[in-house]
């Protein structure tokens, strides 16, 4: 059977992977990214028109749509609802943006690391990835322009706030910096800030896209982190020259996104009720985050290194003595511990040794100490051998 040059690109998905394995109630998961259980609101369903069954509009609906643009202002994002498109998770903005710019061989720019399913998305088109070094306050500036000077990429896609999988938050300065190279090399930014509301300090930057003076530019953002992921209702926001391809690529991908979710987003977005629970919900992880904090520097002092994040759901550890975190899978499932290796977040993983990905938000603290002591001594007897 002939199928697509595509297909042979298509690579599987670890992190699904070991989500499938770790599907037994025994397994200690701190590998996905999953939203708490207990803190997915309760919602209702019964005012719901009838009309929602009917098919929409690919651009979404127009209240939803508004109170999106609404939101994005307030942060500084310069916008109107006519160029809000409702997607399909923030995820279907990374599957129309390969579609808009990249053929085999197009160069685009990524931070190192980067989360996994964008570069995914993006090799699957056959992109050509470039990336740039992260440091604790955002990406090297100097490593930024050289990549600029020597590459001409599509796009830039960056996540500024709470990066997956890092947890990285530019600094001011960064953000700036970033701007004004974009501009300066005419490079189209696209940013993904599904983490923004999980902050845990007093607050974040302002987005980079609201920077730009001249570059183009999209900006994604979801519901799946503060309301229900089942939705399946994201956002993107695109400057007026690429917004009109967007929402054709849109229209041949699925038509519209789910008119039901729509409308459950739009009960709460913007709202007072939906500000409380975005308080209980970084409450809430505030204490999940600590309590790993207290049982990482138990547990992993000596193994590893980390910075305490300030939002998001992820710790990112680099090993004091590298070795292939792959190859902890499998002992570690076999003490009833997942974790997320790091090196298929680079775009070279055999070149990046040494990290791991732990998420904080799905555990329980109870069982936090006994899932993390298993995998510290996974560790200590693959680095003995």
């Amino acid at each position: 059977m002939a199928f697509s040059e595509r297909v042979a690109r298509l690579k599987s998905s670890l992190i699904r992977e070991i989500l499938a394995a770790a599907q037994r109630p025994e397994v200690m998961s701190f590998a996905g990214g999953l939203p708490a259980e207990p803190m997915l609101p309760r919602v209702e369903w019964a005012d719901m028109p009838t009309s929602m069954g009917q098919y929409g509009t690919s651009e979404g609906e127009p209240e939803l749509r508004e109170a999106i643009a609404e939101e994005a202002r307030a942060l500084g994002v310069p916008c109107d609802a006519s160029q809000v498109l409702i997607v399909s998770g923030s995820q279907q903005t990374l599957d129309l943006a390969s579609k808009l710019f990249i053929d085999p061989g197009t160069e685009v720019l990524l931070e190192a690391p980067t989360y996994l399913a964008a570069l995914q998305a993006f090799q699957l088109f056959g992109a050509d990835c470039i990336a740039v070094p992260q440091e604790a306050d955002g990406p090297q500036i100097d490593a930024l322009r050289e990549r600029l000077q020597n590459h001409k990429p599509a796009f830039a896609y960056l996540i500024p706030t709470f990066q997956n999988p890092s947890a990285v938050r530019y600094s001011e300065a960064k953000r700036d910096a970033v701007a004004a190279l974009l501009d300066e090399f005419g490079v189209t930014l696209i940013e993904d800030e599904p983490y923004r509301e999980l902050v845990f300090d007093d607050g974040s930057a302002t987005p980079i896209v609201s920077r730009l003076k001249q570059a183009s530019w999209i900006y994604t953002g979801t519901v799946s982190k503060t309301l229900l992921p089942g939705l399946r209702v994201g956002y993107l926001i695109a400057t007026p020259d690429l917004y009109p391809y967007l929402l054709r690529l849109k229209q041949s991908a699925d038509l519209h996104t789910n008119r039901i979710g729509q409308w459950q987003a739009l009960q709460w977005l913007g709202t007072r009720h939906y500000r409380e629970h975005l308080a209980e919900l970084r409450d809430f992880y505030r204490v999940r985050r600590d309590a790993m904090q207290d049982v990482l520097v138990e547990h992993f002092s000596d193994l590893a290194d980390w910075q305490i994040p300030q939002g998001g759901l992820f710790f990112w550890l680099t090993l004091k003595q590298p070795l292939d975190t792959r190859t902890l899978l499998a002992p570690a499932l076999a003490q009833n511990v997942a974790f997320m290796p790091g090196e298929p977040f680079f775009i070279d993983p055999d070149a990046n040794p040494g990290h791991l990905r732990l998420n904080f938000s799905h555990v329980a603290p109870e069982r936090l100490s006994e899932g993390l002591k298993r995998l510290a001594e996974v560790i200590r007897q693959a680095q003995a051998s």
